[in-house]
């Protein structure tokens, strides 16, 4: 068996990468460039391809962490086996994080060793119908559109724009100072400096990561912006929104403009986890998702 040799990940490395994301159907908010590079400095994302298999590791506190193969299913097996192989020449247990269900299944189905396989509630994503997000109708998004339309009456001149390089500065002051206001709150919180890098890394070259992007501008200044890409064959996943939270609306106008400027073609929206913070999940749920997509955790049993 061939010894895997992973490598950290660098921007260069995204259309090789993007040809095995695409090549499967994925519903992972994470299994696509973008978000593994925005992160990859604080986990240390690593990667490995071997034999049209694409092995990836990330690190936390000192543990090492596989993300699910990416591949066929058919050769989950071979890839587990491999996996196997490599945290045990690196003396290390091997514990997967953030597996699709079909996933967690090849473990569970796995003969050559055990896996304790638990829910990972706190990072299942949250999907909603993009027609919804456009209009808002039905009685249980009334609050999102009283509140979308109390915008558009106290701002009747914000304009909706297609983010490009014009505005990429404005978009960056935006940012700085949502993290001022941030800071205040979580002074202790090191994902608020990590998070303001990976945007404005992002941001920095908007056309090399494919993405779209959206923003509000009123009296002269970006007051939000928001960008993602396709996930898989239906599904648009949003990476990033951010909004001035002293003008009301500003989030439920910038949410639905997107949507609805960019994403009208696309059956689903993922937004992504709530990391079990309270109000994020508050926040989430209030919008009505029409699918949660699960994820797993692994842990194989002593042989």
């Amino acid at each position: 068996m061939s010894v895997i040799e992973f490598q950290a990940l660098q921007k260069e490395h995204k259309p090789l990468l993007d040809s095995y994301f695409r090549s499967e159907y994925y519903e992972n908010s994470h299994f696509n460039f973008t978000n593994l590079f925005m992160w990859r400095e604080p986990y240390q994302v690593k990667w490995a391809e071997d034999d049209g298999i694409l092995f990836m590791t990330s690190e936390w506190e000192g543990e090492l962490l596989a993300l699910q193969p990416f591949c066929r299913a058919d050769r989950y097996a071979e890839a587990i086996g491999k996996f196997i192989a490599y945290f045990q020449g690196v003396g290390k247990p091997l514990v997967f994080m953030g597996i699709e269900k079909r996933f967690a299944d090849a473990l569970s189905a796995y003969e050559g060793a055990s896996f304790a396989i638990e829910e990972d509630r706190d990072n299942w994503d949250y999907v909603y119908l993009a027609e919804k997000l456009i209009t808002l109708s039905g009685r249980k998004l009334h609050s999102k559109k009283n509140h979308l339309n109390a915008f558009l009456k106290l701002y009747p001149e914000a304009e909706y724009l297609p983010i490009t390089d014009e505005i990429i500065t404005a978009c960056k002051i935006e940012l700085n100072n949502w993290y001022k206001l941030r800071l205040q709150d979580e002074v202790d919180d090191p994902f608020i400096g990590w998070e303001r890098k990976a945007i404005l890394e992002v941001l920095n070259d908007f056309d090399y990561f494919g993405l779209k992007g959206g923003a509000i501008r009123l009296d002269n200044r970006i007051v939000a912006f928001t960008f993602g890409e396709p996930l898989n064959t239906d599904t648009a996943v949003i990476h990033v929104e951010k909004a001035d939270p002293d003008v009301r609306g500003a989030y439920p106008a910038i949410n639905q403009g997107f949507v609805e400027h960019a994403w009208s073609d696309m059956t689903y929206i993922n937004r992504e986890e709530d990391m079990g913070h309270e109000g994020l999940r508050k926040a989430k749920e209030s919008y009505k998702p029409e699918k949660m997509i699960e994820k797993f955790n692994a842990r194989m049993k002593e042989m």
